[in-house]
């Protein structure tokens, strides 16, 4: 990475590539500029100790300065440029942003509590459902957070209809869910969906019903039918 050497004092040096503030990472930028600022010895000009000698803040408030306005967007930049001092700089842009982190995590757990109710229909299709998922993952993206895969393949597995409980058994016994991907856990139920549609469109009869038992519970139910039969 590029630096810009900075001759002031403690530190040294700034990175060139710095995150850009567009409004919706403000926690992620305050983290890193802040780790520049105080790795460079120039913190001190943004948060003003009180002790703190004005010669020294007055030295390094312009490389500050300059290294805060550089990490803006230009419509953020427009709004703080008037701002004098680093320190003025940082108090507007926190005095913006972290209420609208507030609003962003009120957002996010409206979020969560809809995805946690977020089920299929028994007449949708599961690429319909799979784009309502991604649509989900894409407002968690644009709030700043993330969707992990295993959210969302447990929301998979457990949203389908029953007609796709052979399929959800046989994924969770021999897959680890866990560490799954969502397309490797639709693309076997969109394969088992196809079968048991066709096979009703076929006259499978019980094929369908068949195919959703579980090995074992299959077996129960073949004893079953043999007491029955040998009843008669």
């Amino acid at each position: 990475m590029l630096i810009v050497p900075y001759g002031g004092g403690a530190g040294g040096s700034l990175p060139q590539s710095v995150l850009q503030l567009t409004g919706d990472n403000y926690t992620a930028w305050a983290i890193k500029v802040e780790a520049n600022l105080d790795a460079a010895g120039l913190w001190e000009a943004v948060v003003v100790l009180e002790d703190a000698a004005a010669a020294v803040i007055a030295k390094k408030d312009k490389p500050a300065r300059a290294y805060l306005l550089s990490a803006l967007a230009e419509n953020l930049l427009l709004q703080v440029a008037s701002k004098k001092t680093a320190a003025e700089v940082w108090a507007s842009l926190k005095a913006r942003f972290v209420g609208a982190d507030r609003v962003r995590a009120a957002r996010l757990g409206t979020l969560r509590r809809e995805f946690e109710l977020l089920r299929m229909a028994d007449a949708e299709t599961l690429d319909d459902f799979a784009g309502r998922l991604g649509g989900m993952a894409a407002c968690y993206a644009a709030l700043g957070s993330t969707l992990e895969d295993v959210a969302l393949v447990k929301k998979l597995l457990d949203s389908v209809p029953d007609r796709l409980y052979a399929a959800v058994a046989g994924i969770e016994q021999f897959c680890n869910v866990d560490m799954m991907a969502f397309e490797d856990a639709l693309g076997p139920l969109k394969a088992f969906d196809e079968r048991v549609r066709r096979r009703g469109q076929d006259g499978g009869g019980h094929g369908g019903d068949q195919l959703m038992f579980t090995s074992a519970q299959w077996r129960a139910r073949e004893r079953q039918r043999g007491g029955a039969r040998n009843d008669d």
